[in-house]
């Protein structure tokens, strides 16, 4: 069985929609939970009255996405989940999502697999996986390398967000749940997938399987709109800071080859410092 596992912090009207979509799956075999980590919007009452089906964890206010992802899944894995999925709020599936990562969950049991990413607005490829040079530093997206033509079948990546990201539960048994203690929020899917892979799990992006999201609205977009001493000091020390220089230093001992380390690091800082002010 597959249990969808949905962290939520307010933002009732992406929650909605994200659920309203996975109702519409022409697959329905799966169950769905949502760890709603101390909303203020009236998140509680309306996940009650709207969606009854839908299992709810309530959060202490304070797990941000890693732990909320991780008191999740561990409830899934104590109801016998074969497999888990994580799945942000702010995303909508396509009807046949659930069921072609099903299929190629099938096909690869040992696999780790993520979604093609569609603008919901525009309904224009945004993401689709990532190869990485540990030497430069640099993500090389799948999009920009492949021709409409070969878009579409399974693609080894590098690593995948936690958006959509479908893990077998022998890949928990071997390594464990994601980092919580040392990657609270953001890089925690990146590190996960990053060691999943080093353990000989495949990891791979399943381009006939799609997610609507809205790109403008990730934290880390709106901590850069803020353009401002604070938003900076926000970007490179606060929890949901996507340029968190502890976060990106435990993820770079953590999962950089060795004799790259020190050159990847500075890369890495310097990016961090000055990328704030260039996006």
């Amino acid at each position: 069985m597959l249990y969808i596992v949905i962290p939520v912090f307010n933002r009732w009207v992406f929650t909605r929609d994200c659920l309203l979509s996975l109702r519409r799956q022409t697959c329905q075999d799966f169950r769905v939970v949502v760890v709603d980590d101390g909303s203020t919007d009236g998140t509680a009452a309306a996940l009650a009255r709207e969606f009854p089906e839908v299992e709810v964890l309530p959060g202490t206010g304070s797990l941000f996405w890693t732990a909320g992802v991780n008191l999740g899944l561990r409830h899934a894995l104590a109801q016998g989940a074969t497999h888990l999925m994580t799945l942000n709020n702010d995303v909508q599936a396509a009807p046949d999502f659930v069921a072609r990562m099903l299929r190629a969950a099938e096909q690869h049991p040992r696999a780790l697999l993520g979604a093609l990413e569609l603008d919901v607005a525009t309904r224009q490829p945004v993401y689709g996986g990532e190869r990485f040079s540990w030497l430069t530093h640099t993500p090389r997206p799948l999009l920009a390398q492949l021709p409409p033509e070969q878009r579409h079948g399974l693609h080894p990546v590098t690593y995948l967000p936690g958006r959509g990201l479908l893990i077998p539960a022998a890949a928990v048994a071997a390594i464990g749940l994601f980092d919580e203690k040392r990657l609270p929020h953001y890089l925690a899917d990146y590190d996960y997938t990053s060691v999943a892979r080093r353990h000989g799990f495949p990891v791979f992006i399943n381009y006939d399987a799609c997610l609507l999201t809205y790109p403008d609205e990730s934290g880390q977009e709106q901590t850069r709109r803020q353009r401002s001493l604070r938003g900076y000091y926000e970007h490179l020390f606060g929890i949901r800071g996507g340029g968190n220089l502890r976060n990106f230093t435990h993820f770079a001992l953590k999962n950089c080859p060795r004799p790259l380390v020190p050159l990847f690091l500075l890369n890495g800082y310097a990016r961090r410092m000055v990328g704030y002010f260039l996006h």
